[in-house]
C-alpha cells in the first residue's frame, strides 16, 4: 500500500508574523558567507527582488569585456568621413 504525503512550504516571512501563506517561490540570500534559502509566496519574492540584487556566482570566470581604443575609434571615424566625401 503506498500512501502519498503532501507537504504544504509557507512563507517564511509571513510565518514570522503568524500568518499562513502559501510558499511557491525560493528567495537565496547570503549569510555569513554561505548561501541560504527561504521559502516565500510571490508579493515576497518580488518585493525581495526590488530590494535587493541577485547573487552572483563568482566561481565561473568572467569574460572581459572588448573595449574600443581611442585610436581605432578615431580610425573608425576617419573612415567614415572619407566614405561620405567621394
Amino acid at each position: 500500500m503506498v500512501t502519498e504525503v503532501f507537504t504544504r512550504k509557507y512563507c517564511d516571512p509571513h510565518a514570522v508574523r503568524e500568518e499562513k501563506v502559501e510558499a511557491t517561490e525560493v528567495i537565496q540570500f547570503a549569510w555569513e558567507g554561505t548561501v541560504r534559502e527561504v521559502d516565500a509566496c510571490t508579493d515576497c519574492f518580488k518585493e525581495h527582488e526590488v530590494r535587493f540584487e541577485p547573487l552572483v556566482d563568482y566561481s565561473r570566470p568572467v569574460k572581459k569585456q572588448r573595449r574600443v581604443t581611442k585610436k581605432a575609434a578615431s580610425d573608425a571615424a576617419d573612415g567614415a568621413t572619407t566614405e561620405g566625401d567621394e
